[in-house]
């Protein structure tokens, strides 16, 4: 016995031991492992917000905006920055390197505003936050009541439901949304105070000067040390109504005497609606590294909780619930993996036929596959559904490998019935050791230029590549140490008679076609140049698209009213909107938000969205439910923009670049001339096919009320302009004053002018402006009151102003619609020197994720030709190997066309995949040849080396191929993303068999029919 038979019987209850150890571990980091859609990743987006009032967009481009940028962009690992200026805020995106570190990004994005923010406005707001997946809710529920006002509602929500929910381990935040907030409101008396002689001015300075707690120091007595506290709080509106706001001697005039104090809901622009009623959305965001899965179930059971401490008639339902999508893609990947794994197990019995050969593969596979979990939890990877995919992707070549091993070992016990296990295991795993190394080497160096992929694509992408990696490599060992002894621990050697194993005795059947193709080599060159064609002709024809779609079960519907429409207008337009989303049978439940979104952007109170959630098992597709919606709202109410997305993909756009795939930016230095391209572009864009939604990107804000005040008036009554508008704001939204505390929370105290909830035009061009003696004079002396039309948003990208022009796809892809696009602006767009338009959203990161993998194709092959070479030390079989392993990918080519599939970066990635495959198996074949040729001729050698390997070629490729059919058919939540991936690995299959049976021993007679393999062979 050799050193590695000696191995295998001296070690045989040690590795056993091993291998039970590792399916145990294998159960614990399966229960450990965190379970979320995609792997956390970090985006490189850091969002700055700066809200400055309502200044216009001119001035908020000059005092904000413009020095935000220059700050941002002198960041250390800036790519580029991106700007919306709107009335009174600007969104500023800063896009850093992939390989930034983003923490330190934002503390250097932060310092930098630090530095130039006494060049800002004094009343600038600024906000800093980088996006991740965890800044978005994973989960919201609608808190509704008939018997509660708004106001009450809100405080339910913010001092019962946030706290009491915010004790589940795992959470953020607990953000509440819509409800109206409580205010004291001072409604003032404006004749009674200039009867008196009172102005605004002194109702603040009163209660700037009451209204506070303030320490007095320390005081020792007898002993004790004491804190001296004023306390001149205002605690009740009875208080607030006592207070003095003047004494002249002759009379003391208290706050009620020229205010009436009322309780009112705080002044807001924003609606919120929960299927048909008003009510009060609880949004969960969760930590970053928390278990999406644990948590959703968790926040289940203490929402189930909470409502039974809830007032009655209150109610708190789910209206999105993120980890139900999750938990049903999880375990159709799941299902999918194992439901493979059976019928793969199947085939190894029914070629076999032999139970001890399929249980050893029944049972080496679950052990890989538990070897892969402790990996992937030592690595701090998640249950996701690109970890799942990989896994389920590539247990078609874990198969592939335990079934090489498992019928070399069956084989060589047919043909030596009389030798022991032992022996036949030792001359089994010697022979084909090196091509084993070779082979499972060829494998997964194809994986590894995936870490030259870049953008979205590359983040996750690099995640699935490397559960590969880590899988096969786990399958390589557990096959090469462990199968062998699990084959040894099911033996049971039973002593047998020379005459009993002479007849049980069975030789590898000569498989005599094979003389048929080699020696008429043109069927293998016109199957070459068939595979050849498709290649070159058929990625042409071929739909492409960026990252493959899912079928979510879930809607974004965003939607713009038109500029300056009001709150009320709005929601009566959105209504109008309900009535058909509740008359389509597949909603299941919706939420909608008026003047605040889901995200971290700026909104304006005529723009909003709605979450609309399908039924389980919804008999339409999530895109069917999309196109009806939409042909119904664009023929009901066309004043309205409305822009349609499902829920995952918006919130990957929110953290990218573009929420849309098409995204047509125009370049110039001119407003007016870039809004006329843009309104053309989007004509042209319109008109294409397979657009829908289109956007010209101009965003008018609502019109405004310019009030110009006459400084010489203004010193001539000794008013400064700072006074004017604070009554102007008091006529109008009020000014808040101070604060009243009351159990333990604190409510605005705003002052006000009567009717100020109702004030028109007309109305503030007859406001009554109280002069510093207590008298009345019209604003019109004081001020001129103009109007003046809404300012259009203003879009920069690296300092350039930009128009951009959106759109979705509907019925088409992406590789049709852009070129068509292209066309027609090229034809019909005429751009003045200085402007240019470019092309992002989904179809610039498809173009540059295409010109990375086809590196990365190109990288794999070579890689796997130096493999090739390194194994057999010859450029005449490694040039072979890779020119069959290469034209494999037509097989996967015409498989995408038959199925009408996409070339994304899915089945992309398969088609990189097919060329270690078939590269792998052909390495077996040539091994086998190169071994038979040193004692047959070159003929015979051929045919015996087919011959032996056609069982095992048979069966890896229907094991393959059946394990990966359920993922190719697309069942079930999340399979969709998987599906191109598999269809692409499928069609290569396919393709494989006939160029490894048929091709590759052809080329292989060609090249070697006058080899000798017993010379010195260096060649």
């Amino acid at each position: 016995m050799n050193k590695l038979e000696n191995f295998f019987v001296t070690h045989k209850k040690p590795v056993s031991l091993v291998l039970f150890i590792v399916l145990l571990g294998g159960a614990f980091a399966y229960s450990r492992l965190q379970t979320s859609l995609f792997p956390e990743i970090t985006f490189p987006k850091i969002k700055i917000i700066a809200d400055a009032g309502l200044q216009p967009v001119n001035k908020m481009m000059v005092t904000v905006t413009k020095p935000l940028e220059n700050a941002v962009k002198q960041v250390p690992g800036l790519h580029y920055v991106r700007s919306t200026t709107s009335r009174g805020s600007c969104e500023i995106s800063a896009f850093m390197n992939w390989d930034a570190d983003i923490d330190l990004s934002q503390q250097r994005i932060e310092s930098r505003i630090a530095q130039i923010k006494n060049n800002l406005p004094p009343e600038v707001n600024v906000t800093v936050e980088k996006m991740n997946p965890s800044i978005l809710p994973v989960s919201g529920y609608t808190l509704e009541s008939h018997n509660l006002s708004p106001i009450e509602l809100q405080q339910l929500a913010t001092y019962t439901v946030k706290p009491f929910l915010s004790q589940v381990d795992g959470v953020s935040e607990i953000r509440v949304i819509g409800g109206k907030f409580k205010e004291y409101w001072l409604v003032l008396n404006r004749q009674k105070m200039s009867a008196l002689g009172l102005t605004p001015d002194m109702i603040t300075n009163t209660m700037a000067q009451t209204a506070f707690i303030k320490s007095n120091g320390y005081m020792a007595d007898y002993k004790m040390l004491y804190l001296t506290v004023t306390d001149a709080s205002v605690n009740t509106s009875e208080q607030l109504q006592n207070l003095v706001v003047s004494n002249n001697r002759k009379r003391v005039i208290q706050l009620k005497d020229v205010a009436d104090i009322q309780i009112n809901p705080a002044v807001g622009y924003t609606k919120i609606n929960a299927n048909g009623h008003e009510g009060v959305l609880i949004a969960v965001i969760k930590q970053p590294n928390s278990n999406l899965v644990d948590l959703s179930a968790a926040m289940t059971a203490k929402v189930t909780a909470l409502q039974k401490v809830l007032p009655k008639g209150v109610t708190i339902k789910p209206y999105y619930v993120q980890a139900d999508f999750v938990n049903e893609s999880i375990k159709s990947v799941s299902d999918s993996l194992w439901i493979g794994l059976a019928l793969a197990i199947i085939v190894a019995i029914i070629f076999l036929r032999s139970l001890k050969a399929s249980a050893t593969i029944l049972i080496t596979i679950p052990v890989t596959l538990c070897l892969t979990l402790i990996i992937l939890y030592a690595t701090g990877y998640t249950f996701n559904i690109m970890t799942l995919g990989a896994i389920a992707a590539a247990i078609g070549l874990i198969i592939d490998d335990a079934i090489v091993v498992v019928e070399q070992i069956h084989r060589t016990h047919e043909e030596h019935p009389e030798e022991p296990t032992l022996t036949l295991l030792q001359k089994a795993i010697d022979y084909l050791l090196p091509a084993m190394v070779g082979s499972s080497i060829s494998t997964i160096v194809i994986f590894i230029p995936f870490l030259m992929m870049t953008g979205v694509a590359g983040a996750y992408f690099k995640v699935m590549t490397d559960t590969m990696i880590i899988t096969l490599t786990c399958s390589f060992f557990v096959t090469w140490i462990g199968l062998p002894v699990i084959y040894l621990l099911l033996t049971k050697d039973k002593p047998k008679s020379a005459k009993q194993a002479k007849e049980e005795a069975h030789e590898v059947k000569q498989q005599r076609w094979v003389s048929f193709f080699i020696l008429n080599p043109f069927i293998s060159i016109i199957m070459m140049l068939v595979l050849v064609a498709v290649i070159v002709f058929i990625p042409g024809k071929l739909q492409t698209g960026f990252l493959p779609d899912m079928d979510e079960g879930s809607i974004v519907l965003d939607y713009t009213s038109p500029p300056g429409t009001s709150l009320e207008e709005t929601d009566r337009m959105l209504r109008e909107i309900e009535k058909m989303i509740i008359k389509e049978p597949d909603v299941a439940a919706y939420s909608r938000r008026t003047g605040t979104q889901m995200g971290f952007f700026i909104t304006e109170p005529n723009t909003g969205d709605y979450l609309i959630q399908l039924k389980k098992g919804h008999t339409k597709t999530t895109e069917e439910v999309i196109t009806d919606l939409r042909i119904q709202i664009e023929a009901t109410q066309p004043a309205l923009r409305v822009d349609f997305g499902q829920v995952i993909g918006d919130m990957l756009g929110d953290l990218m670049a573009s929420t849309q795939p098409i995204e047509i930016k125009v370049f110039g230095d001119d407003q007016a001339k870039l809004q006329a391209l843009s309104k053309q572009i989007a004509d042209i864009a319109t008109n294409t096919h397979g657009t829908a939604d289109v956007f010209d990107g101009i965003v008018i804000a609502g019109p405004s009320v310019n009030v110009v005040p006459d400084y010489t008036k203004l010193a001539q009554y000794n008013l400064t302009p700072a006074a004017l508008q604070t009554q102007v704001q008091s006529a109008l939204e009020g000014n808040v004053i101070g604060t009243l505390f009351e159990r333990e929370q604190q409510s605005p105290i705003r002052m006000v002018y009567p009717s100020n909830r109702k004030q028109d035009v007309a109305g503030l061009k007859n406001l009554s402006i109280f002069l510093p003696d207590g008298r009345l004079i019209p604003i019109t002396s004081l001020a001129t009151v103009e109007l003046h039309p809404g300012d259009a948003e203003v879009e920069r990208e690296n300092l350039q102003a930009m128009g951009v022009i959106t759109a979705r796809l509907e019925n088409a892809d992406l590789g049709t619609v852009i070129p068509a696009i292209q066309k027609a602006i090229a034809d019909k767009v005429t751009l003045p020197p200085g402007y240019h338009v470019s092309y992002g959203g989904a179809y610039a990161e498809q173009q540059q994720s295409f010109k990375e993998l086809l590196m990365i194709l190109i990288t794999s092959s070579l890689l796997v030709f130096a493999v090739i070479l390194f194994l057999f030390r010859q450029f005449r079989i490694a040039l072979l190997i890779l020119v069959v392993a290469v034209l494999g990918i037509g097989g996967s080519m015409l498989a995408l066309f038959l199925t009408n599939t996409p070339l994304n970066v899915g089945s992309y990635t398969g088609l990189i995949m097919i060329v270690g495959i078939i590269g792998e198996n052909a390495i077996f074949t040539f091994w086998q040849f190169r071994e038979s040729a040193k004692t047959s001729s070159i003929d015979e050698a051929i045919i015996y080396s087919i011959s032996t390997r056609l069982r095992p070629k048979l069966m890896t490729a229907l094991g393959a191929i059946i394990a990966l059919m359920p993922l190719a058919l697309g069942i079930g939540a999340g399979a969709q993303l998987h599906q191109p991936l598999a269809i692409a690995v499928i069609g290569g299959f396919l393709a494989a068999l006939p160029l490894l049976l048929i091709v590759l021993p052809t080329l292989i007679r060609i090249f070697y029919r006058n080899h000798n393999f017993n010379a010195h062979e260096a060649k």
